[in-house]
């Protein structure tokens, strides 16, 4: 089981000051998400973490450029999911590396990577600046922060998008937007706004629905034109959002922008490729037909140590779910568009496992609420929850080979919680830049709870085999 080291504070000793405003959502819907406690890894689970990471990045990178280059749209449409309005904008070849976070499971079978966040990945302020602080608070000269580097990953990545954007002519203050009033994503935001800053660029803050759009002329803020915007909102809401006052289409009247080189997105539209679940069955099935490629495009795709590092990082996944129920083998279906675990379906013979989205937080509410409010709550969240659901559980799914987690016990204001561990990998620019252990349920939600990640340094293989029993 993995290590856990429990902080000698409470939650509201280390979450004050400095440290709160750092991560103001250290409680969400009212009930903690960061915990005063040390997610412990080895400093080979690290390395291998790193070498892993970095590859897997590399092939999601190469195998976007393949499918922007030689697909046809009908493949990007119902085999990636994606609007036949942001393919041509999806399809402009934009300088590769971005801001990414892939998920890990670290089992029995070494560590595998079962999704990527390639859109609008969050948790930046988490590893980047709370890390670091839990670390020190240990006060044991042995852990140290494995995210140490991602402040100057974050300023490098954006020197290299601006600098690619400058030579398009596109160039001026970066704006950044998310909505205003969500404080994670706000702060996430802002988060990058200070890096990019700190990195010699000029930068604003701009809540996303103060935004306005002239079709076939600019993105404004307040009458000022923006010509390079960081967006902490997913494309694919985007693409369908229209103004219902004034009827016009604002993801297209954007998406247009772009695509006539007038706005400079990042991430950029070509990231909404890998975003797609989808685009893991791409690279199973292009993997499995490595030797077919050079009748399709006179090359092979992937060279032997591609090959290694997909079979031995990746998963078999698949548009249908059709190999895992011949084989009678345990299998996670999961919807396209899916986030923080909603649309994903645990499949194991006949037994379905399905987790209900913010069910802790009801239980919360019935701890706490009047019968009165609580019914009144109970409504508001049913109908929210019945829509949130259909919007995902409708969507076009792939299916995965399903590996067992790893459990871990950590100590919340609640008491004991025995929960599995997922480790968020942020690889920014092509290069490992930080770690995000959450512990949740058997499909990581958005109330799991984050314990920061620390390495014990100086560890020989002897004592990492004792720490690991």
């Amino acid at each position: 089981m993995r290590h856990v080291i429990q902080l000698p504070l409470s939650h509201e000793e280390v979450f004050q000051g400095e440290t709160a405003q750092q991560v103001p959502y250290h409680r969400m819907y009212g009930k903690q998400y960061c915990v005063p406690a040390l997610t412990v890894y080895s400093p080979s689970e690290v390395e291998e973490l790193r070498t892993a990471a970095e590859a897997v990045d590399g092939i999601y990178c190469k195998v976007m450029r393949f499918i922007q280059q030689y697909m046809p749209d009908s493949f990007l449409e119902h085999q990636l999911g994606i609007h036949p309005g942001l393919i041509p904008a999806a399809r402009m070849e934009m300088v590769t590396g971005g801001i990414t976070r892939q998920d890990w499971i670290i089992g029995e079978a070494g560590p595998k990577c079962i999704e990527n966040n390639t859109d609008t990945p969050t948790g930046i302020p988490e590893a980047a600046a709370l890390e670091n602080i839990l670390v020190g608070l240990a006060e044991d000269a042995t852990l140290a922060a494995p995210s140490a580097e991602m402040d100057e990953r974050i300023r490098e990545c954006f020197r290299i998008w601006l600098e690619f954007y400058a030579a398009q002519g596109l160039q001026g203050p970066v704006t950044f937007t998310s909505f205003g009033e969500h404080v994670e994503d706000r702060t996430n935001t802002e988060y990058l706004m200070k890096r990019c800053r700190e990195a010699g660029y000029e930068a604003c803050y701009a809540p996303l629905e103060e935004l306005e759009i002239v079709p076939g002329e600019a993105l404004y803020h307040k009458g000022r034109e923006i010509n390079l915007l960081y967006r902490l909102y997913p494309l694919e809401y985007l693409v369908d959002d229209r103004d219902e006052t004034t009827g016009v289409d604002i993801g297209a009247a954007l998406l247009d922008l772009v695509r006539e080189g007038r706005l400079g997105l990042m991430n950029p539209v070509q990231h909404v490729l890998m975003q797609s679940k989808g685009f893991m069955a791409a690279i199973w099935s292009l993997y499995e037909r490595n030797e077919q490629t050079p009748e399709y495009c006179g090359f092979t795709l992937f060279d032997d140590t591609e090959m290694d590092i997909i079979s031995q990082y990746l998963l078999p996944t698949y548009f249908s779910a059709e190999p895992f129920e011949l084989n009678a083998m345990p299998y996670v279906a999961k919807s396209y568009w899916g986030r923080e675990g909603r649309g994903t379906l645990l499949l194991d013979g006949n037994e379905v496992q399905q987790k209900l989205d913010h069910q802790r937080l009801t239980e919360l509410e019935e701890k706490s609420a009047s019968p009165l409010t609580l019914r009144a709550a109970d409504s508001l969240q049913e109908d929210e929850d019945e829509e949130i659901a259909a919007y995902y559980n409708n969507q076009p799914k792939i299916y995965q080979k399903l590996v067992p987690m790893e459990q871990v016990v950590i100590e919340t204001e609640d008491g004991a919680y025995s929960g599995y561990l997922l480790t968020g990998v942020f690889v920014i620019g092509g290069r490992l830049a930080g770690l995000l252990p959450r512990v949740g349920e058997k499909v990581t939600g958005d109330m799991a709870y984050y314990c920061a990640a620390a390495v014990r340094e100086r560890m020989n293989d002897e004592e990492e085999k004792e720490w690991r029993t």
